[in-house]
């Protein structure tokens, strides 16, 4: 059996009708929500929306360590990410689909690691491509396969959140490589990483960041785009996961 991992974000809260609901504990805690298992072919999908099933956790919030650690104990071979993001640079205009190669990190507060006490196996995990992998590859090729235009590469800027980034952190964050600002690659990707799990990310652009268009940031525009764009990101991810037992 071939399981495979898929965390939903804004945009995405489930992918099509579960066969069962996984409700798992964590020596961590409670995950975001009970996972929804869905039969895709040979393919078992675990489906778990990170900001819980009513969009009500915060990513500053999220018990992202419970996270990873549920996926394990259903020993999938990796996890699909989906993030919403603001686009940076020209590539990454409203309503595009990217997949991303590195991060980051201005997060502060966060549980980053798995070890963090005395007690626990101290790991110096190797990060040095935050989304390389299997799935990565995969992503892109089913993007080619499906007819999905997706920007190939590209760094995301993880702020903290809740709140929207001012103007000046966005020039920031162009001045220091990043195409892309999200609030939930970190440290999501990181734990992944220390528990053996493949990792890859598909991001949609919802909108400019902060400074980069006329008009200020706003909800409904955000949320025209997403829908739209899931349109296109579903197509891509149902052809990936067709293809995925080739290639695991």
């Amino acid at each position: 059996m071939i399981r495979l991992g898929l965390i939903g974000g804004s945009g995405l809260d489930h992918w099509g009708t579960a066969v069962r609901s996984h409700s798992l504990e964590s020596v961590y805690g409670r995950p975001s929500a009970d996972l929804a298992e869905y039969q895709v072919g040979k393919l078992h999908l675990y489906f778990l929306p990170r900001h819980g099933e009513q969009h009500e956790i915060p990513p500053h919030a999220i018990n992202y360590r419970a996270n990873i650690d549920v996926f394990k104990q259903l020993e999938v071979a990796g996890i699909v990410a989906v993030n919403a993001v603001g686009g940076i640079t020209r590539h990454n205009p409203p309503g595009a689909l990217s997949i991303p190669d590195q991060l980051i990190d201005y997060t502060w507060g966060r549980a980053h690691t798995f070890s963090m006490t005395a007690a626990d196996d101290l790991l110096h995990t190797e990060f040095a491509g935050p989304f390389d992998g299997r799935l990565r590859t995969g992503l892109i090729k089913a993007a080619t396969v499906a007819g999905v235009d997706v920007v190939d590469g590209g760094c995301v800027a993880v702020s903290q959140g809740p709140r929207l980034e001012t103007a000046a952190e966005i020039r920031r964050f162009k001045r220091d490589g990043c195409d892309l600002v999200g609030m939930t690659s970190m440290p999501e990707a990181a734990l992944a990483r220390e528990a053996g799990l493949d990792y890859a990310t598909l991001c949609v652009s919802a909108n400019w960041a902060a400074g980069l268009d006329d008009e200020p940031v706003s909800m409904a525009a955000i949320e025209a785009t997403l829908a739209d764009a899931m349109i296109r990101l579903r197509s891509l991810l149902g052809k990936f996961f067709e293809e995925f037992p080739h290639v695991f």
